[in-house]
């Protein structure tokens, strides 16, 4: 073993003191192995610490091998627990792996038996919490941690997602580009817990030949090209999600068939015979106003309303102007991580720049601009200068928004009219007045006692 590679922890529980150190020297060739002599010690010691693995016996006087498993299964992850018992004892046991045991092994104690079913426990340990930290990137990246905006609009958008999730029932996302349409059918994906994948579809960048069989897949000769049989993103999508963005680009044609699918979950390949089945959850995205598509006669009216079942409608980033400071922060510690810039900050006049600008590509604009900042700002901190020039020239106040002007904040016309306002909007509340402001809650205070505000 590498001696670099961190060995496995193991806790091990016995009261027979001649069978926990036999049991202590055969593990200690391979484990970081930490005894305890009964139950109620060992109890203690997983209230202390984290093991990669718990052996215990099961009799054993004051707290049992049964009392040491229920305490590992509480621990947040919980390591696999093997229980030692004699011949007698093995129904007991049995229940145990019922309850939540790994497994057991009899004594007196095979030593190869006990290696493999140790390496079969750690193993699947390991598995488990892979699997934890991989939902966990994945909520961090397409569940609601990655849905930044705490305005009344994002709230309502981030309930509706909660509450529409576990269900099967078509969604349509409006939106301007570069709302983050995308995002949040992914997060309705992820917290769905469905087994299949997440597929996306851009409707609008493929011709209908191939849009079609795109959806629907292919067989062998079905046109010219059609070399092998295909799959199409329905069949790749089964169990999962289908996301079909930019719906209002899909020609009419198509509009029938996709209507079909919706109806009876069932399709064909183009060129096959055999009806194929699908259990893909179908959301769906657009920049363009369907109704009224409905009414010109472009998009079938008996479609529109089988998408339409529930519908998110995500605001632009100029009717959430409250939200640009928290996603200027967001950014600012995503890139300057990933550029190996951490611990970068904004000044208030750059962050009242950029939150009194009208972000007309929304939060796509935004975070591009803040990757361009992070990446050519020489020190770690982004300043007025730093901001580029158009958005500058462009950075008008609104209501809501911090007044800037071409030295940066004006202190003594607008400052105190603005704190006043911010804490009136909020209540009183310092920490939510210092995000509207754009500025730390800090700064805040030091304000507040400038100009003697209550």
């Amino acid at each position: 073993m590498n001696r670099k590679e961190k060995r496995p922890s193991i806790l091990l529980a016995d009261d027979e003191r001649g069978t926990r150190e036999v049991l202590a020297k055969f593990l200690r060739m391979q484990y970081d192995v930490t005894l305890a002599e009964d139950g109620g010690i060992a109890l203690n010691l997983l209230d202390r610490n984290n093991y990669d693995l718990v052996l215990t016996d099961i009799r054993m006087p004051g707290a049992d091998g049964l009392a040491v498993l229920r305490k590992t299964l509480e621990k947040d992850p919980a390591p696999p627990c093997i229980l030692f018992t004699a011949y007698g004892s093995i129904e007991t046991a049995v229940d145990a792996m019922r309850k939540g045991a790994f497994d057991f092994v009899t004594k007196p104690v095979n030593f190869d038996q006990l290696e493999i079913v140790i390496a079969r426990a750690l193993e699947t340990g390991r598995m488990k919490q892979e699997n934890t930290e991989l939902k966990k990137r994945l909520d961090d990246k397409f569940g609601l941690r990655g849905i930044v905006g705490s305005s009344p609009a994002m709230r309502h958008v981030i309930d509706t997602v909660r509450q529409v999730a576990p269900t099967r029932s078509t969604v349509l996302i409006e939106g301007e580009s570069g709302t983050g349409k995308e995002l949040i059918a992914q997060a309705i994906h992820q917290l769905g817990g469905r087994t299949g994948k997440f597929v996306a579809v851009h409707c609008a960048a493929l011709p209908e030949t191939l849009l079609e069989s795109e959806l629907f897949g292919h067989e062998r000769g079905a046109f010219t090209g059609a070399v092998d049989s295909r799959p199409g993103r329905f069949e790749l999508a089964d169990g999962g999600t289908l996301f079909l963005d930019e719906i209002g680009e899909i020609p009419l044609p198509i509009q029938v068939k996709l209507l079909r699918v919706l109806e009876t979950r069932t399709f064909e390949r183009l060129g096959g015979t055999e009806t194929l089945q699908t259990t893909a959850r179908v959301v769906t995205a657009t920049n363009r106003d369907l109704a009224q598509m409905v009414r010109e006669g472009t998009f079938r009216e008996d479609l529109y309303y089988r998408l339409d079942v529930v519908r998110i409608e995500l605001p632009p980033l100029r009717e959430r102007p409250e939200d640009i400071p928290q996603l200027v922060r967001h950014y600012l510690d995503v890139f300057a991580n990933e550029n190996g810039k951490e611990g970068m900050t904004i000044t208030e006049s750059a962050m009242a720049a950029l939150t009194n600008y009208t972000w007309h590509g929304n939060v796509r604009e935004l975070k591009n601009c803040m990757e361009r900042m992070v990446v050519l700002c020489r020190g770690k901190e982004i300043g007025l200068e730093n901001v580029p020039l158009n958005i500058r020239e462009n950075s008008e106040p609104g209501i809501g928004k911090t007044v800037l002007t071409e030295s940066g904040f004006d202190l003594e016309q607008n400052e105190k009219h603005l704190i006043e306002r911010a804490l009136n909007e909020t209540g009183g509340n310092r920490s939510k007045a210092a995000e509207k402001l754009g500025i730390s809650r800090r700064t805040l205070h030091r304000k507040l006692h400038l100009y003697n505000i209550d």
